[in-house]
C-alpha cells in the first residue's frame, strides 16, 4: 500500500491573454503549491476500483479513475488498483483539487505498476486529462502557460501562510461559464505575471497580485463580496481570489504565524469555512 498527497494550489497570478484557435484560452499565471492536502492510497488489485468518503466521488467519471484508465491503457497495463481518496480540499473552489488528485493517481501509479514513465510522457498524460493537470506533476512553483500544458519552475516566493476562506457554490461548469463572461477589458498581455516572476524569489505578501477573474467571479458568485467584507473585517489584509474562485485567501509571511493562526480561528468561530494552510518548497511534495 502507498499513499500520494495531492496538494492544493493557489494562483499567485493568473491573466487571461486571448482565446486559441482551438477553443481554449491562453493563460500566465504564477501558481503555488500549497500545505493543504487530499489524500490517495494505492494497493493492488485485479481491476480498477475507486472509494471515497463521499460516494458521490467514486464514479469512473472522476478525473482520479480517469487518470488511472488512461495510464492503464496507454501503458498496456493488465493488473489493476484498489485506488482509496481522501479529499479534503474542497469541491469547484479554484484550489486544483481534481486536478492535482488526477496527477497523484499518475504518479502512484506509475510507482504501483513500476513504469517509470518518461517525464515527457507523463507531462502528455497530464495534459491530456485536465489543463492544469501538469503543473502538479511539478510545482511547488511554477509559470503556467498556453491552456495550461506550458509549465515553467520557478523558484519560490520567501515561505508564507495563507488563510483561505471558502464558500461553496452550486454552478453548473462554473469554469466554463467564468471563461464565458470574460470581457476585453477582462484581458492582458501577461505583464503582470511576467513581473511577478521577475521578483521571485521574494516575499509574495509585498506583491500586488493579479487574477483575471475578480471582476466576472463577484458578479457570479451573489456571496462573494460580503465573503471578502467578512474577511476585512476579521483582520485581513488585501483579500485575493484564486483560480475561478470562489474561494479567497490572504497572506502572511513566515514570521507573522500567530497573526495568521489567530485571522483562521476569528473565522472559525464566525462559523465560516476556513482553511490555514503555508506554502511548499522545493522538496516537501
Amino acid at each position: 500500500m502507498m499513499e500520494i498527497p495531492a496538494y492544493a494550489k493557489l494562483n499567485l497570478s493568473l491573466e487571461v491573454t486571448g482565446r486559441r484557435e482551438d477553443g481554449y484560452h491562453s493563460i500566465a499565471s504564477v501558481m503555488q503549491l500549497i500545505s493543504l492536502h487530499d489524500t490517495l492510497t494505492f494497493a493492488p488489485a485485479p481491476g480498477l476500483q475507486l472509494t471515497c468518503g463521499d460516494p458521490g466521488l467514486a464514479g469512473k467519471d472522476n478525473l482520479v479513475y480517469r487518470a488511472a484508465r488512461l495510464l492503464q491503457r496507454t501503458a498496456g497495463v493488465e493488473t489493476g488498483a484498489h485506488i482509496t481518496l481522501e479529499k479534503r480540499i474542497p469541491l469547484s473552489a479554484g484550489l486544483g483539487g481534481g486536478s492535482s488528485d488526477a496527477a497523484a493517481t499518475l504518479i502512484g501509479l506509475d510507482r504501483l505498476w513500476r513504469l517509470n514513465l518518461p517525464c515527457a510522457e507523463m507531462q502528455r498524460l497530464a495534459g491530456a486529462l485536465g489543463s492544469d493537470v501538469p503543473f502538479f506533476l511539478d510545482g511547488p512553483t511554477a509559470l503556467v502557460e498556453g491552456r495550461g500544458e506550458k509549465v515553467t519552475p520557478l523558484p519560490p516566493p520567501l515561505p508564507f501562510w495563507a488563510v483561505l476562506l471558502y464558500q461553496p457554490s452550486a454552478i453548473p461548469e462554473k469554469t466554463k461559464r467564468l471563461y464565458a463572461s470574460l470581457t476585453p477589458q477582462d484581458l492582458s498581455s501577461g505583464e503582470a505575471t511576467r513581473s511577478l516572476t521577475a521578483r521571485l524569489p521574494g516575499d509574495i505578501t509585498l506583491l500586488p497580485l493579479h487574477n483575471a477573474f475578480e471582476r466576472p467571479a463577484f458578479r457570479i458568485f451573489s456571496s462573494l463580496a460580503g465573503a471578502r467584507q467578512k474577511m476585512l473585517k476579521a483582520g485581513a489584509g488585501t483579500v485575493h481570489l484564486s483560480g475561478s474562485g470562489p474561494t479567497l485567501y490572504t497572506l502572511f509571511p513566515e514570521a507573522a504565524h500567530a497573526e495568521a493562526h489567530s485571522l483562521h480561528r476569528r473565522l472559525l468561530q464566525a462559523g465560516l469555512i476556513s482553511y490555514l494552510t503555508r506554502s511548499l518548497t522545493p522538496g516537501e511534495q
